[in-house]
């Protein structure tokens, strides 16, 4: 297990990013229970994690946290799946990329914590259609800030696609993870119509559906798809995005799980997804912390 430290950490940007130049909500960062919440990102900022060189794979992921759109969390879990993509030789970029502006006045109190006796959350149904399971269709707002969470990790990819030589990474072997909102994030980036070193080589969704119509871009990179069985709209598009990928031809895995919601951890779906790498060939076989 790794002691978690990036190897570098900065900007994702050189000046202002471009779109939110006049965003003037302040960065606020709280702690709850454990995990950090960053509110109002306006300029999105990279850590930057690479394995030791004796187990380096040349394999990358730009890792997207989720979050609504409205935050962005980090805790124990993320920090269980960096050490774990190092310990299979994966360099990780973990990016803090734009979200909603809401007056720093309305955070107050933003950690409020759970009630252990609450009942499981239930989500209203919602009709999925061409895979998009975006709660907040045509909201303007909603898809501005999507747009240019989507321009972050393009310019995230575009980044190691630059400096592959210099990090040690195979161009043609840099991913993406995202989780719940970060998955959409991702899926932005799939679909772009845009060039190739800004989208992902492979793509890994922890229950982050697309948050826009689906198509299956040429080229096709495999998925490989978590989720829990009664997350509602989540389970829905990704079950959707499952059948049209199938429907194409194109490689892609499905795990839905009986867990309650937001607890799966790298414990639960790692192993396999380990293996996936491998069968891919994104990894090289007998590449795993005990090898």
């Amino acid at each position: 297990m790794y002691a978690l430290a990036p190897r570098e950490a900065g900007p994702l940007y050189e000046g202002p990013a471009p779109g939110s130049e006049s965003w003037s909500e302040p960065r606020v960062v709280t702690v709850c229970g454990g995990s950090v919440q960053v509110f109002n990102t306006s300029q999105p900022r990279y850590e930057l994690y690479l394995p030791d060189a004796g187990r380096a794979t040349g394999a990358a992921v730009v890792m997207l946290p989720g979050g609504g759109l409205r935050v962005l969390g980090r805790g124990a879990g993320e920090n269980a799946e960096i050490a774990a993509f190092l310990d299979h030789g994966v360099a990780v970029m973990l990016l803090e990329y734009r979200t909603r502006q809401m007056p720093a006045a309305s955070l107050d109190g933003a950690c409020r914590g759970t009630d252990p006796d609450a009942p499981p959350v239930r989500f209203p149904p919602m009709q999925i259609v061409n895979g998009n399971a975006n709660p907040a269709r045509g909201d303007a707002t909603t898809n501005e800030v999507l747009r240019l969470s989507t321009a972050d990790a393009q310019a995230a990819f575009a980044m190691l696609h630059r400096r592959a030589g210099e990090l040690g990474l195979d161009p043609d072997r840099i991913g993406v993870i995202g989780t719940s909102a970060g998955g959409g994030v991702a899926f932005g980036a799939m679909l772009a119509d845009a060039p190739a070193e800004t989208k992902p080589d492979f793509f890994i969704s922890i229950f982050g559906p697309s948050l826009q119509d689906v198509h299956v871009p040429d080229p096709a990179p495999p998925l490989f798809l978590v989720t829990e069985s009664d997350h509602g709209p989540v389970t829905d598009g990704l079950l959707a995005v499952f059948s049209i990928w199938k429907a194409a031809d194109r490689k892609v895995e499905l795990h839905v799980y009986e867990v309650p919601n937001f607890s799966m951890t790298v414990d639960l779906w790692g192993p396999r997804l380990f293996d996936w790498m491998q069968e891919r060939g994104i990894t090289p076989a007998n590449n795993g912390p005990d090898q």
